[in-house]
């Protein structure tokens, strides 16, 4: 009877509390957190994110309606009334000062990136209104890796979030996750990113898309080669869940689900590529961009996070049921 109270308590402690408590429970805690929609975290209290006013480019730090809660809309609103505002820093809710900046310049794009609209989307949580970023081709964010957490070399890595089946298309890339901290393509195995849209980049893909793939440098791999993964499908829904994670030297696994129900279906889960093993991860972070700053993609970012740890399956469903339970509608 007490093993069964203990492995109770277990099961429990996993599926409880926001992404980054699961995680964490879980043996893999959240190196780093991002979202303009809500905590990743119960008891995060902090900034979500920082606007900047066009009307006189003052900066306003949008906070949270509650501990563990919801973003608070109606302070952006109040603050970028009469004029535009753009989203110029996504904090790190982890701690570790991991924030999203707008992206500088790199090896694919010399003049860096511009900033997101902050008023492009509206979507709602449990009801409440709220903003996500909303990027378009010449938009993203990057953090150079000086800050602790990021996994790096063979350090195994998760990496979840939360993402739209209907604001995409081919262009690279639309990534979230480790890259170069050069902003330059450094050679294959130096990323470890999930990326999300229609492009088909070896070519033979079943469909149109959008898929989950992973961009570990010089490829988007549906599967563990060049050739198609007769297990990928594609991801329409209005919220989709992607998630990638990666051993460092031996594995590395694709998953997506539908971020309003339901479970996640398992993409991939086997070996790294041929030529991508060892990996040799640098601990930068992109949204919205590849490695190299390459800009022509498009995409919508709600929440997201990298771990330390390559997450069970047990933590990666539990993630995927709070993000159903957190309520994401329109």
């Amino acid at each position: 009877m007490l093993s069964l109270v203990l492995l109770i308590s277990i099961l429990f402690s996993i599926v409880s509390g926001a992404p980054c408590d699961i995680y964490a429970s879980g043996g893999t805690p959240c190196a780093c957190a991002h979202s303009t929609i809500r905590a990743l975290l119960d008891r995060y209290d902090g900034n979500l994110y920082q606007v900047t006013r066009a009307s006189d480019r003052t900066t306003r730090n949008i906070g949270l309606l509650a501990a563990g809660g919801h973003a608070n809309s109606t302070e952006q609103d109040v603050f970028c009334a009469g004029t535009t505002c753009t989203i110029t820093i996504i904090y790190d809710q982890a701690g570790n000062g991991n924030d999203l900046h707008v992206g500088t310049p790199g090896g694919a794009n010399s003049r860096g990136n511009t900033a997101a609209n902050a008023h492009a989307e509206q979507v709602t949580i449990k009801g409440t209104k709220v903003y996500s970023v909303f990027i378009t081709p010449g938009q993203g964010y990057f953090h150079d890796g000086s800050r602790s957490g990021i996994s790096t070399g063979t350090e195994p890595e998760g990496i979840y979030m939360v993402t739209s089946g209907t604001h995409v298309n081919s262009g690279c890339c639309f990534d979230y996750g480790n890259a170069e901290v050069n902003r330059r393509d450094n050679g294959a195995a130096h990323m470890n990113a999930i990326y999300f849209g229609t492009s088909c980049w070896f070519g033979g893909c079943t469909g149109t898309g959008p898929w989950v793939q992973a961009d570990l440098e010089n490829g988007l791999f549906p599967g563990g080669s060049n050739k198609w993964n007769t297990n990928q499908r594609a991801f329409n829904e209005r919220f989709v869940t992607a998630m990638e994670k990666n051993m460092g030297a031996n594995r590395f696994a694709l998953k997506g689900g539908n971020a309003q129900s339901g479970g996640l279906t398992t993409l991939y889960d086997g070996t790294l590529p041929p030529g991508y093993s060892p990996m040799k991860k640098e601990g930068g972070i992109i949204l919205g961009t590849g490695g190299d700053d390459s800009s022509s993609s498009a995409g919508t970012f709600y929440e997201g996070a990298m771990t330390k740890g390559f997450p069970s399956d047990a933590t990666d469903n539990a993630v995927q049921q709070n993000i159903v339970a957190a309520g994401y509608g329109m």
